[in-house]
C-alpha cells in the first residue's frame, strides 16, 4: 500500500481540515488563528479568513450551502459565506475553547463541543442554541451527528464516548416548537437543579462507552454500519458495535506510541486510518483489526484526519501544514483490442464490447489473503492470439501474473487455472508467445516465453524506470529524463527523446503516432520517436486515446481536452470526476471511471475536426464542418485570426465591430463598408477610409469622408483625381457654410483667381488680396482694392511683373473621375467564397462572381418563397413559404442550339519566340528541302493537284473534345474519348445528343434539278476563324442553356413536382458532358454544375424514395426508415431555400414519429438557415419541446456530427474512414458492394471506374 500524495502546504500547524463535498477545496484551520481554503486540484490558495482570536481548531463545509462554520479558542463559532468572503454571524455561548463544529446532513443545526464540558446544537437559520448536552465531567474533544440516525457521539477527556439520543430534538423541530434555551448563558449557570432548561426530554444520552484507560480525543460513526470509532492518549484505536438497546467493545487497535488524535473509517474499504503525535498515519484491517501499513514524517506530528465524502481522497494536518492523500491507485488496469474492452472490476478480468455494450466477466484474479493487503492491478497486456493476459501490480515490490482467458465465453466465471506469477516491475507482450519483464533491481529485461521460462536475458544501455510496448520487436525504455525506442532483437537503441518521467503511453490505431503521458506534459511523436509537439498542463494528465483523424484527446483530473499534432490544444468538454480513456468514435467517447465502471461521454468533435482539416488544408472538410455544424465563440475566431484565415472568421463573427476588423483584415471592403455603416462612428469611418484609400477604392473614401463631413479631405481627394465639377460643388459648401480658409482652399484647388481675391479681401487680407490681383494682371481689381485700403501706389514696393505669372489649375486628369477607382486584379473565387450561406450580413456568395452562384442566391437574395411547403408535404397550417410556379422545359432534348459565345483571342499564338528556348532550331534545312521538291515538280511539266482535307477532319485534328469529335462524325474516337475521361460504358443515353450535335453541325443547300444537294458545315465563330486551325464546328449545348435548364430544374423541386425535376437534372447532367468553352472560369462552372446536378439528382431520389415507404404498411421498420431518408435529405447540398424545406419536411417527419432528438436538430439547422420569422418562431417552439424529451423512439441510424455521404444507390450513410467508389462522371459514392455497376445518377458511366476526369475545353492552358 502506498501514500500518494496529491497535495501538500506549508504553514502554521493545522488543527482542523475539512473538504468542500463537490468542488476540488479544502479549508485548514490554523493555530495561529488563521482559515485558509485551498484548490488542491490546482495547488493554489483561494482564500485567507482572519477573524478569530487565537488558534481555531474546528472547521467543516456546510453539505449543499455556500456555508462554513469555524470554532476557536475565542469561544467563538463563526459562519462563513464563501461566495462573498466574510462572516455572516456569530454564535456566542461557549465559556471555554471550541473543540470541533459540525453541520448536520440534513437538519439547520451545528454541533459543537467545548472545554466547558457542554457540547451544544445551535440552529444556524435562527441563530440559537437549541440545546445543551452536559454529563461530561472535563473536556469535550469532539462531538459528531451521525450521517442518516438521529444521534450524536461525543468524547472527552473524562475517558468515556457517549452516544445520544437526538429524536426528540428533530420531532420538536419539526413540530415547528420554540427552542427552549432563549439566554444560553443564564441557562448554564442555573446548573443542572433546572434538568428542563438542558433539554433532557429532547437529547438523552442512550449510550456511555467506557474503555479507554485516559482521555478520549476523537470518536466518530461508520456511514453504514451500527460502528462507532474512538482514540485517545492511551495510544489505543477502539471499535465499538451498538444496537438498540446496548453498545460494547468489539477490538482495540494497538500500535501507536504516543497521542492518537483522530481515527477514521475508510468510506469504501474495509480500512481504518488513525494519526498521531508519534508522526504516523497508520492503515487498519476493521475484519482482523490488524495493522497493515504505516506512514511516518519525521518531523511532523499529526493532529487532525478527514475523508473526501465521496471521493478516494483524505487529509491529515501536522506541525507544519496539511497533506491531501489516497491510499492505492484507482485506475482499473485495462486494455483494448479491436472492438473490445478488457478490464478489471471486483478481481475479474471482465470484457466490453463497444458494438453492443454487453459486458460480461471471464475468469477471477487473484485476491488478498486474510489479514493482508494486495494492491490491484496496475497495467494490463493483453495477447490476442494466445488470448492471454499480463497484470502488473506493485505487490511485493512490483510483481506480475500471467492468466489465460478462456477460448468460449459462457457469460459466467471460468476457473482461472494454473496463474503463472514473478517479480517484475512491468510486463508487457512483445510476440506472439514472448513477453518483457523489467527487473528493475537488477536492471535487467528478461524475455520470457508462455511458460514463464527466461529464453532472454538483456541489459538495457541506461537506468530504466519503466518499459512500454512499440511496433513490431521493439520496446519503449522509459528514463528518468528520455524515452528510448529499443529494438529487442539487435539490442541496439534506435531513437531516444527527452522527456520527464513517462507514466503511460497510447499509441494511435496504425501505431504511427504515439503520446507520451507525464505528470503534467504531454509528448507527440510519431513512430521514429521525431517529437511533433508538447502540451504542458497545470494540473495532472490522467489518460489519453487517439482519435481515427489523428487527433489524441486525453483527460486531466476535470477536463477532456484534444492535442492536435501541430501544437493546438482545447477543451472538448468538462468533467465531475477523472476518467481513463478507452476509446474514441465519432461523438461517443469511451472511457472507465475509478469505481470500474464503461461509461459513453458525449462529445462534439466538430471544433478539432475543423482546426485538422484547417492545418492539413482540406478545405472541403471545412466548409462542410461549417455548413453543417454550430461553431461559435470567440476562441474560433481568434484562431483562425491568427491562424491567417480572417475571411473564414468573417463567417462566425456577428458583431458589427468584429466583423469589421475582420473585413478589413481580410480585404473585403464591401462588407467592411456595410458594417461601417451600421456602426456609424467618425473613428470606424477614418479607419475604413485609410483601408480604402490604399486599396484604391477612390468612391468608397469619398464616401467615408462625406460620412465624417471631412471638407478639407474631400477637397483634396476631388483634387488630385481631377474632379472638378464636385470642387465646384465643394466650393458653394464652403460658401453655405461660411468657411473661408476652405473657400481659398478650393479657388487654389480650382484656379479660380476672382473667388481667391474676394475670399482675401472679405477676410481683411488686402496686402494679400492686392498682390494676388497685381500679379494675375487684374488691374482693374488691384486699384479698387488699393483705394480701399487707401494705400498710395508709390508706398507699394517688391510687385512682381505680371509678365510671367500663371495661373494655378489642378492637373488635367488622364482617366474620367467615375473610374478612378484602382483596377483590380481578377482574381479567382477561394474556396471559401460563396461556399455557406448563414444568413448573416455578408455571407454567402456575392452576385456578380459567378453565374451558377447568381443563380443559387436566386432565391436567397430575394424574398422567400412561402407557397412551395404545401407541395412539398410540409403541413405548417398556413405558416409555409410561398414558392413560385414552375415552367416545364425539355433540359437535354430541346434548345441550346443558338446560345451565345465569349470567346476571347486565341490562347495558342504563334510562340516563335520562345521556340528557342524549348529547342527548337529550325535552320532552314527542312524549307529548302521543300522549295526543291517543289521546284523539281515544276520543271517535271503537269501534277495533278493534291484533294484538298475536308473541313470534317479539319475539326477532328483542332479539338480534342468529344463534342467536335461527333459533330465531325468521328463517333468511335468520341465515344474512345469519353470511356476515357469520365469511364461511359453504356452511350443509349446519350444516343439522341450525339445525333443532335451531328445533324447540328451543317446545313444542306438545295441545288439544280437532279443534282445532289450541298452539304455545308457550320462554322463555330464564322467571322473569327480565319486560319484553318481555328476552325470548330458549331455546337447547340452552350452555357447559356445549360443555365436555363438549371432555372427550370430549381422552379421545379421548389413546387414539389420531383419526378419532372429528376428528370430535368439528369438531361442537364447528360448535357454538360458536350458544352465546350473557352475560358477556365467557365470550365470551373461545369464542374458546379455538374456537382449541383448530382447533388439534386440524389436528394430528389431520397425523398421519393421516402414518399414510397410512406405509402407502405406503417410498421417500426418503415417508420424509421422514414425518418432515415428525411434526414439524408438535409444532407444533399442544395439551394438555401430548398434546404430549409428538406429541413422543415424533416423536423415535421422526426416529430411526427417522437424522434424528438433529430427533430431538434433539424430545427435549430433550419434556425441557422435564418428563415422568414413565422417559420423561426416554429423551429423555436420545436426546440423547446424536443429539449424536454431529448431523445429518440425509433433507432434510426443518423449522426449529423458523424460526417458522412450518401450511397446513391442503397441511400444510406457511408461515414468518413469507410470504405467508398465513386463515379468517376458525376463522382457520386457508392458502398464497394456496387462496385462495376450502372452509376443511378448518370446512368452513362461504371462505378469505381479509372478515369482522366471530364474535359470541356480545347486547349489546355
Amino acid at each position: 500500500m502506498q501514500m500518494l500524495t496529491k497535495f501538500e502546504t506549508k504553514s502554521s500547524r493545522v488543527k482542523g481540515v475539512a473538504f468542500h463535498p463537490k468542488r476540488p477545496w479544502i479549508l485548514a484551520s490554523l493555530h495561529n488563528g488563521s482559515i485558509q481554503l485551498w484548490d488542491y486540484r490546482m495547488g493554489t490558495l483561494l482564500e485567507r479568513f482572519e477573524e478569530h482570536e487565537g488558534p481555531v481548531r474546528g472547521i467543516s463545509f456546510h453539505p449543499s450551502q455556500e456555508l462554513f462554520v469555524s470554532g476557536g479558542d475565542d469561544y467563538k463559532i463563526k459562519v462563513w459565506n464563501y461566495r462573498t468572503r466574510r462572516c455572516i454571524f456569530t454564535l456566542q455561548g461557549h465559556l471555554d475553547y471550541v473543540r470541533t463544529v459540525f453541520f448536520h446532513p440534513e437538519q439547520p443545526w451545528i454541533i459543537s463541543a467545548s472545554d466547558d464540558q457542554t457540547i451544544r446544537i445551535w440552529n444556524w437559520q435562527s441563530r440559537q442554541c437549541i440545546a445543551v448536552l452536559t454529563g461530561h465531567n472535563h473536556y469535550v474533544m469532539c462531538a459528531q451527528f451521525h450521517p442518516k440516525d438521529d444521534l450524536v457521539v461525543s468524547a472527552c477527556l473524562d475517558q468515556t464516548v457517549r452516544v445520544w439520543d437526538i429524536s426528540g430534538l428533530r420531532r420538536k423541530s419539526a413540530a415547528g416548537a420554540q427552542p427552549m434555551i432563549a439566554d444560553p448563558l443564564t441557562a448554564q449557570r442555573m446548573g443542572g437543579a433546572q434538568g428542563d432548561f438542558f433539554n433532557v426530554t429532547d437529547v438523552v444520552v442512550k449510550f456511555v462507552l467506557e474503555g479507554h484507560t485516559r482521555g478520549v480525543n476523537w470518536a466518530t460513526f461508520h456511514s453504514t454500519m451500527p460502528l462507532v470509532l474512538s482514540c485517545g492518549d492511551d495510544r489505543q484505536v477502539k471499535i465499538w458495535r451498538m444496537n438498540d438497546s446496548r453498545a460494547w467493545e468489539v477490538d482495540t487497535c494497538r500500535g501507536h506510541y504516543n497521542n492518537v488524535n483522530s481515527a477514521i473509517f475508510h468510506p469504501k474499504r474495509d480500512f481504518i486510518l488513525s494519526n498521531s503525535e508519534d508522526k504516523t498515519i497508520r492503515i487498519w484491517d476493521t475484519t482482523r483489526r490488524t495493522l497493515l501499513q504505516t506512514f511516518r514524517r519525521e518531523q511532523d506530528r499529526f493532529w487532525c484526519l478527514n475523508a473526501h465524502p465521496e471521493l478516494n481522497l483524505f487529509a491529515a494536518g501536522h506541525d507544519n501544514g496539511l497533506i491531501v492523500f489516497k491510499l492505492e491507485r484507482e485506475r482499473p488496469a485495462a486494455a483494448v483490442y479491436q472492438n473490445t474492452l478488457l478490464y478489471v472490476k471486483d478481481s475479474q478480468i471482465r470484457l466490453h464490447n463497444f458494438a453492443d455494450a454487453s459486458d460480461q466477466p471471464t475468469i477471477a484474479i487473484r485476491t488478498a489473503p486474510a489479514g493482508q493487503y494486495l494492491p490491484p492491478p496496475r497495467a494490463m497486456s493483453f495477447n490476442p492470439s494466445e488470448k492471454a493476459v499480463l497484470l502488473t501490480s506493485d505487490a511485493e515490490g512490483g510483481s506480475y501474473e500471467l492468466y489465460q482467458l478462456p477460448r468460449q465465453l459462457s457469460g459466467h466465471i471460468a476457473d482461472a487455472g494454473q496463474t503463472r506469477r514473478g517479480v517484475g516491475a512491468c510486463a508487457i507482450w512483445t510476440g506472439r508467445n514472448r513477453f518483457a519483464v523489467l527487473d528493475k533491481s537488477a536492471q535487467q529485461i528478461l524475455i520470457k516465453d508462455l511458460s514463464n521460462q527466461t529464453t532472454k536475458t538483456i541489459q538495457p544501455p541506461v537506468a530504466v524506470e519503466s518499459i512500454f510496448a512499440a511496433p513490431g520487436s521493439q520496446l519503449l525504455l522509459a528514463t528518468a529524463t528520455s524515452v528510448i525506442l529499443f529494438d529487442v532483437q539487435t539490442r541496439q537503441t534506435i531513437a531516444e527523446i527527452s522527456a520527464a518521467p513517462v507514466k503511460y503511453v497510447a499509441w494511435s490505431s496504425d501505431m504511427s503516432t504515439v503520446a507520451l503521458l507525464c505528470k503534467h506534459t504531454i509528448t507527440l511523436a510519431n513512430k521514429q520517436l521525431e517529437q511533433l509537439c508538447q502540451v504542458h498542463e497545470t494540473i495532472r494528465t490522467k489518460s489519453a486515446v487517439w482519435d481515427d483523424s489523428g487527433v489524441l484527446l486525453y483527460t486531466t483530473l476535470n477536463h477532456v481536452k484534444f492535442a492536435l499534432p501541430q501544437g493546438d490544444t482545447g477543451i472538448i468538454r468538462t468533467i465531475d470526476n477523472p476518467v481513463y480513456l478507452v476509446r474514441v468514435s465519432g461523438g461517443d467517447l469511451h472511457c472507465l471511471d475509478r469505481e470500474g465502471a464503461v461509461q459513453v461521454l458525449k462529445i462534439d468533435p466538430t471544433e478539432y475536426r475543423f482546426k485538422l482539416a484547417l492545418q492539413y488544408r482540406n478545405y472541403e472538410e471545412v466548409v462542410s464542418i461549417i455548413r453543417n455544424s454550430n461553431l461559435v465563440g470567440q476562441s474560433i475566431i481568434a484562431y483562425l485570426q491568427k491562424n491567417g484565415y480572417p475571411e473564414i472568421a468573417l463567417h462566425f463573427v456577428r458583431d458589427d465591430t468584429a466583423r469589421f476588423e475582420l473585413a478589413l483584415e481580410c480585404g473585403n471592403m464591401d462588407i467592411a463598408l456595410e458594417t461601417a455603416k451600421a456602426i456609424d462612428k467618425p473613428a470606424y469611418w477614418d479607419k475604413f477610409s485609410q483601408e480604402a484609400l490604399r486599396r484604391g477604392h477612390i468612391k468608397m473614401v469619398e464616401l467615408a469622408y462625406q460620412r465624417v463631413k471631412a471638407y478639407d479631405k474631400l477637397s483634396f481627394l476631388y483634387s488630385i483625381t481631377g474632379n472638378s465639377e464636385k470642387l465646384t460643388k465643394m466650393q458653394k459648401i464652403a460658401v453655405m457654410r461660411d468657411d473661408a480658409q476652405s473657400r481659398l482652399q478650393n479657388s487654389l484647388y480650382l484656379g479660380d483667381i476672382e473667388d481667391r481675391i474676394r475670399v482675401l479681401r472679405e477676410s481683411g487680407q488686402l496686402s494679400l488680396a492686392y498682390l494676388t490681383a497685381k500679379t494675375h494682371g487684374l488691374e482693374e481689381e488691384a486699384e479698387s482694392i488699393r483705394a480701399m485700403a487707401e494705400v498710395d501706389e508709390s508706398d507699394i514696393v517688391g510687385v512682381p511683373s505680371s509678365d510671367k505669372a500663371t495661373l494655378l489649375y489642378p492637373a488635367t486628369p488622364i482617366k474620367a473621375a467615375s473610374e478612378l477607382d484602382w483596377p483590380q486584379l481578377h482574381v479567382n473565387k477561394g474556396i471559401f467564397d460563396g461556399r455557406f450561406n448563414f444568413g448573416d450580413k455578408g455571407a454567402g456568395p456575392r452576385p456578380g462572381k459567378s453565374r451558377v452562384a447568381d443563380i443559387a442566391l436566386a432565391a436567397v437574395d430575394g424574398e422567400e418563397a412561402e407557397d412551395g411547403s404545401g407541395a412539398w408535404g410540409i403541413d405548417d397550417d398556413g405558416d409555409g413559404d410561398n414558392i413560385g410556379g414552375m415552367v416545364t422545359h425539355d433540359a437535354f432534348g430541346g434548345g441550346g442550339a443558338d446560345g451565345e459565345f465569349d470567346d476571347e483571342a486565341d490562347l495558342l499564338e504563334d510562340g516563335g519566340e520562345a521556340e528557342g528556348g524549348w529547342g527548337i532550331d529550325d535552320d532552314g534545312e527542312l524549307d529548302a528541302e521543300i522549295a526543291a521538291e517543289a521546284t523539281a515538280a515544276a520543271a517535271a511539266g503537269f501534277v495533278a493537284p493534291q484533294p484538298g482535307i475536308s473541313e470534317l477532319e479539319i475539326w477532328s485534328r483542332n479539338s480534342p473534345l468529344a463534342a467536335d469529335q461527333i459533330a465531325a462524325g468521328n463517333f468511335e474516337q468520341a465515344m474512345r474519348l469519353l470511356r476515357d475521361q469520365i469511364g461511359i460504358v453504356s452511350f443509349d443515353a446519350l444516343k439522341p445528343a450525339f445525333m443532335e450535335i451531328y445533324t447540328a453541325s451543317r446545313s444542306v443547300l438545295t441545288m439544280t434539278p437532279f443534282s445532289p444537294a450541298a452539304r455545308i458545315p457550320l462554322r463555330r465563330d464564322p467571322a473569327d476563324s480565319t486560319e484553318r486551325s481555328q476552325l470548330l464546328p458549331a455546337q447547340i449545348y452552350s452555357m447559356p442553356s445549360s443555365l436555363e435548364h438549371l432555372q427550370q430544374g430549381y422552379r421545379a423541386t421548389t413546387a414539389a413536382k420531383f419526378e419532372e425535376a429528376l428528370t430535368l437534372f439528369k438531361r442537364l447532367l447528360l448535357s454538360l458532358i458536350f458544352v465546350t468553352v473557352d475560358k477556365l472560369e467557365d470550365a470551373n462552372e461545369i464542374k458546379m454544375l455538374l456537382e449541383i446536378c448530382r447533388e439534386y439528382v440524389i436528394g430528389i431520389s431520397i425523398e421519393l424514395a421516402r414518399t414510397a415507404v410512406s405509402k407502405e404498411e406503417a410498421t417500426e421498420e418503415n417508420s424509421t426508415r422514414l425518418v432515415e431518408l428525411a434526414a439524408y435529405f438535409t444532407h444533399c447540398q442544395l439551394r438555401a431555400d430548398h434546404e430549409k424545406l428538406a429541413l422543415r419536411l424533416a423536423m415535421n417527419t422526426a416529430y411526427k414519429h417522437k424522434c424528438y432528438k433529430a427533430a431538434g436538430e433539424f430545427a435549430q439547422r433550419l434556425l441557422d438557415l435564418v428563415p422568414v420569422p413565422a417559420i423561426a418562431d416554429k423551429a423555436r417552439k420545436m426546440i423547446t419541446i424536443c429539449d424536454r424529451q431529448s431523445r429518440d423512439a425509433l433507432p434510426i441510424k443518423y449522426d449529423a456530427r458523424n460526417p458522412f455521404v450518401i450511397c446513391a444507390a442503397s441511400h444510406t450513410p457511408i461515414h468518413k474512414g469507410e470504405a467508398a467508389v465513386n463515379c468517376p462522371y458525376c463522382q457520386a459514392s457508392y458502398k464497394p458492394e456496387f462496385r462495376d455497376e450502372l452509376c443511378r445518377v448518370c446512368s452513362i458511366a461504371q462505378i469505381g471506374a479509372q478515369a482522366t476526369g471530364l474535359r470541356s475545353m480545347a486547349s489546355a492552358d
